[in-house]
């Protein structure tokens, strides 16, 4: 019986680390900012996996009619392939955050490995922008103790998400518009996606329409949209060109 017993709190405590590497507001691996305090006025639009053609630059058109900044979670790979369109967005005042170079699970990588895929983003960024945040997302949101130790000790501050639209599985924008309004609570980072980690070119019209009713009915609901760095009140971590909100 104590076997039994002792066997099935190994499965539960295997169970419960694994959900905690992957659980975007788990905590258990080290501190990760998924947004402020519940009821605030405040919303951050974060977008992943860019930069994407067209569709990035579609969502900047949307984000400039409304005044809105957002971060954005840039693919080393694809800042190399499309500078132009990260020079874009930097020179929209939007902040650029680290992915990674080629969007790995890190749960699965070693130390050496996920300092070769931050370092190699970072350089991608570098390169084309120049200065830009010490902001970074881990791909999927799989992490370990080691991943978080070593992205703090290239000088990274790990962001997550407390909101969801799964934009990422292809859905109509009135169920991504939807389901992030259902899971809204005030002081949340929201997660969406302007590009796809599978290729350049990943469609992301329906994002678009969502992200424009998103921020059109909040607005109108008295909520700010800001930046990760802003909602942080950590002006440290961010680099924007353009003025900041």
């Amino acid at each position: 019986m104590l076997g039994t017993l002792m066997g099935v709190a190994a499965v539960t405590a295997l169970s419960a680390a694994g959900y905690q590497s992957m659980a975007p507001t788990g905590q258990w691996y080290g501190r990760t900012f998924v947004g402020e305090r519940r009821g605030a006025k405040r919303l951050a639009l974060t977008f992943d996996d860019g930069p994407n053609d067209p569709h990035t630059l579609r969502l900047l058109e949307v984000l400039a009619k409304h005044n809105v900044r957002g971060t954005f979670f840039l693919i080393g790979r694809y800042v190399d392939e499309r500078p132009d369109i990260v020079r874009e967005i930097a020179a929209a005042g939007h902040v650029i955050g680290n992915h990674t170079y080629t969007h790995p699970n890190l749960i699965f990588a070693s130390a050496r490995q996920v300092r070769a895929q931050i370092s190699e983003c970072g350089r991608a960024l570098s390169a084309a922008v120049g200065e830009h945040s010490r902001l970074f997302r881990p791909p999927f949101g799989g992490r370990r103790p080691a991943t978080l130790r070593v992205a703090r000790s290239l000088g990274l501050q790990p962001v997550m998400w407390n909101v969801s639209g799964l934009d990422w599985k292809g859905r109509s924008a009135d169920y991504v518009e939807g389901r992030v309004v259902k899971q809204i609570r005030g002081g949340d980072v929201i997660l969406l996606h302007d590009g796809g980690h599978r290729g350049m070119g990943a469609d992301r019209a329906q994002t678009v329409i969502a992200v424009e009713g998103l921020i059109t009915r909040y607005k109108s609901d008295g909520f700010e949209f800001v930046s990760v760095p802003v909602m942080m009140r950590d002006p440290a971590v961010s680099y924007q060109p353009s003025a900041s909100r």
